[in-house]
C-alpha cells in the first residue's frame, strides 16, 4: 500500500501550528483537511487524554454552531498521537484562510462556563473523562501561536516526499 500523506511529513522536524494536511476533490467540491499541531511531535508531552476530549466537545459543538462555518464544518476529531487535531472544511483553503475562526474559536472556549457539552451518558461514550481546565489551558497555549504565525507554524517541512 501506498504510504498516505500524514506519515510523509516529518516529525522530527515538525512545529505546533497550523497546515494544510491535504486536499480532496469530489465532483466541484474541494474539502481541505487541516492538521492542528498543538505538540511537537515526540518533543514534548501529549495532550491529557481528559482535555484533549473537552477540547473535541467544545471545537466540534462551537464549528457546527458557528454562523459561518457550519456548512462547512465536515470533520473534527483528534489525532490518534494525541499532538493535535484534524479539521475539514469544504473549500479551498489555505492554513492563513482559517487562523481567525480558530482564534475566535479559542477565544469562545476561554470563556466557556457551564456543562460541557455532549458531556451526559446519553450523548457519549467516555462522558466522564473531561478536564475543563486543562482544555483551557491547551488552547491558550495553541491561540498563542496562531497569534504570530511563522513559516514553520503554517507549511509542513519541506522534506515531504
Amino acid at each position: 500500500m501506498e504510504k498516505i500523506a500524514s506519515f510523509k511529513v516529518d516529525h522530527l522536524r515538525l512545529k505546533p501550528g497550523v497546515f494544510v494536511s491535504r486536499k480532496d476533490k469530489y465532483g466541484d467540491t474541494v474539502l481541505t483537511t487541516f492538521d492542528l499541531r498543538y505538540k511537537e511531535p515526540n518533543r514534548e508531552p501529549v495532550l491529557d487524554q481528559p482535555a484533549l476530549h473537552t477540547i473535541e466537545h467544545l471545537c466540534a459543538t462551537f464549528l457546527r454552531s458557528h454562523n459561518d462555518w457550519s456548512g462547512k464544518t465536515v470533520y473534527f476529531g483528534p489525532m490518534g498521537c494525541r499532538t493535535g487535531f484534524y479539521a475539514i472544511f469544504e473549500g479551498d483553503y489555505k492554513s492563513t484562510d482559517i487562523i481567525p475562526l480558530l482564534l475566535e474559536m479559542y477565544g469562545w472556549i476561554e470563556n466557556f462556563e457551564g456543562e460541557i457539552p455532549g458531556a451526559t451518558p446519553e450523548e457519549c461514550g467516555n462522558w466522564r473523562e473531561q478536564n475543563i481546565d486543562m482544555a483551557k489551558l491547551e488552547c491558550r497555549r495553541y491561540a498563542a501561536i496562531l497569534r504570530k504565525p511563522a513559516g514553520e507554524n503554517l507549511e509542513y517541512p519541506s522534506n515531504m516526499t
